[in-house]
């Protein structure tokens, strides 16, 4: 049987797996859904239609499942699905979808997501994300997997960031990065790649090293971002690591930065 603290509140259908714990004066929603071995800290809110996988933390004050800010919502049953083994701190706040979108908020595994991040309205959120304190994720944002978002920054609606980019203490993103790109700055500018990123996940000098050669074909060679584009698109066949930049460059919705 679940474990729920005498001062939570919980309505009588929601459906928690049996190990799942809250923590005191918590709320959950008649429509929240939660896996196995998730805990909930104090004070969270977890509300709207919601699903969360297992193994998920969620410390103290988060707010999840929150209504959209946005004005043409009108109470529809839009959702939140997050995946397994996520950390979610301190006033974290992860709204629902609308129904301009999808209609979903969708978060996967094992992102660590720092205090006081916003995740607004039908963003999907990749795995193996790092974001860190005060990052503010506008709506209908895709992250790709292993991005990692500095301290402070602040992503405009729409955006898409490619696999493996990152970006510095307060960045302002107001276009798509390609993956495995490093942004800086306001407005956000390309600085190089994510090398130790890249590191750790166990990238050879080989690869890094073809990526930077990519990098340098989009951002250091003139050259138009279609006839980038081509000689990467050659070069992918034979360095498949490069077909990320052949799937993400024609996607992007707001231009590269640049």
């Amino acid at each position: 049987m679940a474990r729920i603290h005498a001062s939570a509140v919980v309505h009588p259908g929601a459906r928690l797996a049996d190990d799942v714990e809250i923590g005191p004066f918590s709320l959950i929603g008649e429509h929240v859904e939660i896996g196995a071995g998730t805990r909930v800290g104090p004070h969270c809110v977890i509300d709207g239609h919601t699903r969360i996988g297992r193994n998920n933390v969620f410390h103290g004050s988060a707010h999840i499942g929150c209504e959209p800010q946005d004005k043409k919502y009108q109470g529809e049953p839009t959702q939140l699905v997050i995946g397994d083994g996520n950390s979610v701190y301190q006033f974290v706040t992860i709204s629902t979808g609308t129904v301009q979108d999808q209609g979903i908020t969708s978060l996967g595994d094992d992102n660590w997501i720092m205090a006081y991040v916003h995740i607004a309205h039908d963003c999907r959120i990749g795995s193996h994300t790092i974001l860190a304190n005060n990052a503010t994720v506008a709506g209908h944002v895709h992250l790709g997997d292993y991005v990692f978002l500095g301290g402070f920054t602040t992503i405009h609606q729409f955006c898409k960031i490619g696999a493996h980019a990152m970006t510095a203490f307060t960045a302002a993103v107001a276009q798509d990065i390609p993956p495995y790109v490093t942004a800086a700055g306001n407005r956000a500018a390309p600085a190089g790649i994510n090398s130790e990123g890249l590191k750790r996940r166990g990238f050879t000098a080989e690869q890094i090293l073809e990526i930077k050669r990519a990098y340098k074909l989009i951002y250091r060679q003139n050259l138009a971002l279609d006839d980038a584009l081509a000689q990467i698109t050659e070069r992918a066949a034979a360095h498949p690591e490069l077909q990320a930049f052949v799937d993400f460059i024609p996607t992007a919705s707001r231009g590269l930065i640049r």
